[in-house]
């Protein structure tokens, strides 16, 4: 990326907005993720990014089962006590997770041992890796075999020491854009962001709902004009139905609380896996 980056009000970096963002990235690392999607979505293909709580039950056995169904990614959330952007369900199943023993560790010492072949992005939030420490983070993730992080409580404007510790790693830096965020604002963060944009569909927390929300397709829109990444929209996506509309307009999408609540229900791997067949199959018809 060219240009000269930004000094934020904390003394970050944000890096500059070139042109449409995200035609090209010039960071360190593999790019795994991003490569994967990018390829997928070219050939024409919607994307699906189921998501799971890591340490919940047979949750590695899960993972596998999602691949086979056809997941293009998958998002494995680490535990947290206070997981301020997820709603019932995701609070639920992080809770039943800790109260087993899980930690960030086991969770990177999981999937390190799924050999699960699809790329894994880690979701969790800005605390774990302030405690840790950005850089032995970023190494760990990485030497777990991670693709990429979501984490969904740092801003933009304070993102540069991670970003520069998960570039330096080889681990990419998934950034959201939420309904509201300014036309100024989304350039920025859709040039920071790698591996996808992260599309929030509507304003709260996570959680099923019974019909697409309007300001899915509109923050799907504006991403898109802005963008070359792939865009998914998650948050409010609850059945194929919704997948396959708000695939009119996005790249694909990322199903969260939808797959956890059947999870919780004893679903296990082969209920979780015929869930995400039917989305699967959904969207290829789409």
């Amino acid at each position: 990326m060219s240009g000269t980056a930004a000094a934020s009000p904390t003394g970050a970096s944000v890096p500059p907005a070139p042109g449409k963002a995200g035609d090209a990235h010039d960071g360190v690392g593999p790019r795994r993720l991003e490569a994967h999607l990018r390829a997928r979505r070219d050939a024409g293909r919607k994307l699906l990014v189921p998501y799971l709580t890591g340490g919940l039950g047979d949750w590695v056995e899960v993972m596998r089962a999602l691949a086979a169904a056809g997941a293009d990614a998958i998002e494995v959330g680490i535990p947290f006590s206070d997981p301020v952007m997820d709603g019932p369900v995701i609070q639920e199943a992080s809770a039943r997770s800790l109260a087993q023993g899980t930690t960030p560790r086991s969770v990177l010492a999981g999937i390190a041992g799924s050999q699960v072949e699809v790329p894994i992005a880690v979701m969790t939030y800005y605390n774990i890796v302030a405690r840790a420490g950005t850089k032995r983070t970023a190494a760990e993730m990485a030497a777990s075999g991670v693709a990429a992080a979501i984490l969904p409580d740092l801003p933009l404007e304070e993102s540069g020491p991670w970003c520069a510790e998960a570039d330096e790693s080889g681990v990419e830096t998934v950034l959201l854009a939420a309904p509201t965020t300014p036309d100024a604002r989304l350039v920025r963060l859709c040039a920071r962001s790698r591996g996808f944009l992260y599309a929030v569909g509507l304003l709260g927390v996570t959680g099923e709902r019974t019909s697409l929300a309007a300001s899915s397709k509109a923050i799907a829109r504006r991403c898109k004009e802005v963008t070359d990444l792939p865009v998914l929209v998650g948050v409010g996506i609850s059945n194929a139905e919704q997948a396959r509309e708000i695939c009119e307009v996005a790249d694909g999408v990322v199903i969260g609380s939808a797959l956890v609540r059947r999870l919780l229900e004893g679903a296990g791997p082969e209920g979780a896996g015929a869930f995400i067949g039917e989305l699967r199959e959904a969207l290829d018809q789409s």
